[in-house]
């Protein structure tokens, strides 16, 4: 649900998960035939392990961050994963790379450019994005929604952000 002042989106683990399989549609529609998954840490886990079962198809992971400040509220330094994780080998053929969203869209480019300039088994890329703001400079391949006001997205297991062991015992406690 989107805020009247257009600032912030929440979304359900209904509405997430919808999202996520609305993207499948797209890419499915689309024809093209993909190897692998390489999904981004940690925004593009959940996706990108949904549509690997989906599409039945191996899951790879790239850890990248950069939200740091605040709590995960403001974008810092970029720091890109140096190795991939794959269940075989190294990653290559056509591949999705899969993320939650393309905010500024640095974090896709920088990525983007470094599988295509490192990783030469990769022979087509693609991407998928369950959300693209107004103010990316990135355009996915694949993407469910266009968010013009530049919301913040409030996805629905941001409580545990600041969820710690103590506040779990003491939830569960008898």
């Amino acid at each position: 649900m989107l805020t009247e002042d257009g600032k912030h989106l929440y979304v359900s683990y209904d509405e997430y998960h919808n999202l996520i399989e609305k993207l499948a549609i797209k890419i499915h529609q689309s024809g093209w035939e993909f190897d692998n998954i390489l999904c981004l840490a940690r925004g593009g886990m959940r996706p990108g392990d949904i549509l690997s079962r989906i599409f039945d198809k191996p899951l790879a992971i790239m850890s990248t961050s950069s939200y740091r400040a605040e709590a995960g509220t403001v974008q810092g330094h970029l720091d890109i994963a140096r190795y991939i994780t794959t269940p075989k080998g190294e990653i290559a053929g056509k591949v999705l790379l899969v993320d939650d969203l393309a905010d500024t869209g640095h974090t896709l480019r920088a990525v983007v450019d470094q599988l295509k300039n490192n990783y030469t088994p990769i022979t087509e890329l693609r991407t998928a994005v369950i959300w693209t703001k107004g103010v990316s400079g990135f355009k996915a391949d694949y993407s469910v929604e266009e968010l013009p006001t530049n919301p913040w997205i409030h996805q629905p297991f941001e409580p545990y952000d600041n969820m710690r062991p103590e506040k779990l015992l003491e939830k569960w406690s008898v």
